[in-house]
């Protein structure tokens, strides 16, 4: 049976370690102190020094008292701003931050319920199987620790991230690839009183290009947006430069290359109708996944829940996770909800119903791969 107040505390004491992305070395170092102390060999690779961090992923390996399948549980430590100074409360079964910030439970709910779930495995003599814990860094804004994740010290076949928003028994099955296309619009300064005519502006071939192109819902499986514009000097002055940074994603890839090369050709055509240039960044942040529903690692999944008597459901999502990075490397990855709820917001909050769903579900998962 989990312990919900050991979880609990454990969840509350993670939330206070203060962890914006590129910064968690903090509580990088608590974690590797809590895998040693239940019996895990523990690293920390290198991906902190290529993505220009305090630390790198923290890599837990439990060893299997029996044969079978290596299976790893991943969640990352960063979170997003304003995230500095959690003090978490709780109110009615239901964790609260006090207001000012974000809670953290994306993902130290995830953190939280592993690490309980081991506990349970060890303290109840489960058989098991090889077990490897990731324990990301910098995966809001760029899945930096996944990218750079030192594969040599992974070998498990199946994975299972604990980072989505539904209540435990969502199963995400199928994520979207993602590119990020950026534009710089160059176009000719004048002044805009005197010699308007000698000018061009950047900011009409920005808005020639966006009006011309296809954005949002672009069908059921493709979406594209302009995320941010800048650039301009004065009123006076002609607009000689505009940044523009968009993105598309589809779940499927072909779709992806078709909207980004269509995204590409409008911002090159604004460009030539109106005597400007442009130079594009185009760059894949990260490939889609799709797995099968009637795949091992959902059937296990789904068995799981059904012996915890909670319903299940596969999924899709819109967006980008570790789950996308492991899959590409090789590791059938589903990601799975621990009912995080209103992230990256000041009203996050967590149930914890849900933690202790969660934390069983971690060790019932590593049961079953045991059996």
């Amino acid at each position: 049976m989990v312990n919900q107040d050991r979880v609990v505390n454990e969840f509350l004491e993670l939330v206070q370690i203060d962890s914006h992305s590129g910064k968690e070395g903090a509580v990088a170092k608590v974690l590797v102190k809590k895998l040693e102390e239940m019996g895990l060999e523990v690293i920390i690779d290198d991906a902190g020094e290529k993505a220009g961090g305090e630390t790198g992923n923290v890599i837990g390996k439990l060893k299997g008292t029996k044969n079978g399948p290596t299976i790893l549980f991943s969640s990352h430590m960063d979170t997003v701003t304003p995230g500095e100074g959690i003090k978490p409360i709780i109110k009615d079964g239901v964790i609260y931050s006090d207001g000012t910030t974000i809670l953290g439970g994306d993902d130290k709910a995830g953190i939280a319920a592993i690490l309980e779930g081991i506990k349970l495995v060890k303290e109840n003599n489960i058989e098991h199987s090889d077990v490897e814990v990731v324990f990301s860094i910098w995966e809001e804004g760029g899945l930096f620790g996944a990218k750079y994740l030192d594969t040599s010290k992974i070998s498990a076949e199946y994975g299972f991230v604990l980072d989505s928003g539904g209540a435990p028994g969502e199963i995400i099955v199928t994520g979207p690839a993602q590119d990020k296309v950026n534009a710089k619009i160059i176009g000719k300064p004048a002044h805009a009183g005197v010699a308007p005519e000698e000018g061009v502006s950047a900011i009409m071939i920005a808005a020639r290009a966006i009006d011309n192109m296809k954005l949002l819902r672009i069908d059921e499986e493709t979406t594209a947006n302009i995320g941010t514009i800048s650039g301009g000097i004065a009123t006076n002055i002609v607009a000689p430069e505009v940044t523009i940074k968009a993105e598309a994603r589809s779940i499927n890839e072909e779709k992806l290359n078709a909207q980004t090369a269509h995204m590409v050709e409008v911002f090159e055509n604004a460009a030539k109708d109106l005597g400007g240039k442009v130079e594009m960044d185009v760059e894949r942040m990260y490939p889609a996944f799709n797995i099968d529903p009637e795949d091992e690692i959902v059937k296990k999944a789904q068995e799981v829940f059904g012996r915890m008597g909670i319903e299940s459901h596969t999924a899709a999502t819109g967006g980008g996770s570790d789950t996308n990075i492991l899959n590409g490397y090789g590791i059938k990855a589903v990601n799975l909800g621990v009912g995080m709820t209103k992230v990256h917001t000041l009203e996050e909050h967590l149930h914890i119903k849900d933690l202790v769903n969660t934390s069983k579900m971690v060790s019932e998962l590593i049961k079953i791969f045991g059996e």
